[in-house]
């Protein structure tokens, strides 16, 4: 690696999955259909909640935010790397490199801050249940709801600072699908293991921080869980939170491996197919999870749909 030029350039080279043209189209057509399912889920999600009345609460007050957070992330990052599957010259100009960079860090601490807050939610909820309208009024959500979009740009704007004041080398290839902040680090010309500090430090403040959180909160709720007398109580407690559940542990699980260990990370291979997963997979999964694992979401679904066919009905008559 040279060390002539000390600045940023105009632009970086994204190396992408693969270099092989056939792979590239196959990838192309795949994660397309995974982009379009996740936009139509989660905006669907978005829609239903704002037209049932049943689902006006702070828990879908909540998982609103949570689809226009995996919406916002998916955006960020698939349509810049669905149109280099379909170029030979895989450029994103600096300004770009740095606004992704700042949109997918914001987006992904906003996220884990939101599931935290929905875990308090769920323990107010199975915990306190007779005051629960009391605690979650809609101006405490409000703040909540504000809380984890500004810390999570906050700590994204601080990262995206110090990342893009470092000297850089003239190497100007990320080997990586998007412009993800270890790869950027990687182009300095400098001894970086301060910012993977700093990394590692928000990422325990950010990112376990909440997570301690949820764990404190899913504690009482078991506990308050295993107290009631009827299996049916039981099973209806446990179901209010097993979508939440489900979301934290895909989330939480792969952001720790990646994040507060960097240099524990086998391969770049692992750190692309990582952050796919969190651009694509799981921002598809979530509004299918709670859809599939939600009686009230099914519920509204259904009555959605028997609208719909019967004003279908109405128009073709």
């Amino acid at each position: 690696m040279g060390t002539d030029n000390q600045t940023w350039g105009s632009d970086f080279i994204l190396l992408g999955l693969s270099s092989d043209w056939d792979a590239q189209i196959f990838l192309f057509v795949l994660f397309l259909v995974m982009y379009m399912v996740t936009m139509l889920g989660n905006c669907l999600i978005v829609l239903l909640i704002r037209l049932d009345s049943r689902l006006h609460t702070p828990m879908y007050f909540f998982l609103t935010n949570l689809s226009l957070v995996d919406v916002s992330y998916a955006t960020s990052i698939v349509p810049q790397l669905l149109a280099h599957f379909l170029a030979e010259h895989k450029a994103i100009s600096l300004q770009s490199c740095a606004a992704q960079l700042f949109f997918s860090l914001a987006l992904g601490g906003i996220e884990f801050v939101l599931l935290a807050v929905m875990a308090y939610d769920r323990y107010v909820a199975v915990c306190d249940p007779l005051r629960y309208s009391a605690i979650m009024h809609a101006a405490l959500c409000a703040k909540l709801a504000i809380t984890s979009w500004v810390s999570g740009s906050i700590n994204s704007l601080m990262h995206t600072t110090i990342t893009f004041q470092l000297p850089m080398c003239t190497n100007k290839f990320i080997d990586h699908i998007f412009c993800e902040i270890l790869a950027v680090i990687r182009l300095a010309c400098v001894d970086t293991s301060s910012n993977e500090v700093t990394i590692m430090v928000s990422s325990i403040v950010l990112l376990m921080t909440p997570l301690c959180l949820v764990l404190l909160s899913y504690i009482r709720i078991i506990s308050t869980i295993l107290k009631i007398q009827s299996r049916e109580g039981r099973r209806k407690a446990f179901h209010t939170c097993a979508s939440h559940l489900t979301v934290v542990a895909l989330c939480y699980g792969m952001a720790i491996f990646t994040y507060i260990h960097p240099h524990s990370s086998p391969s770049v291979l692992q750190e692309k197919l990582i952050s796919l997963f969190y651009a694509i997979l799981t921002p598809m999964l979530n509004p299918m999870i709670y859809s599939l694992r939600n009686k009230e979401v099914k519920g509204a679904w259904k009555k959605l749909l028997w609208k719909f066919s019967g004003l279908t009905s109405k128009l073709a008559t």
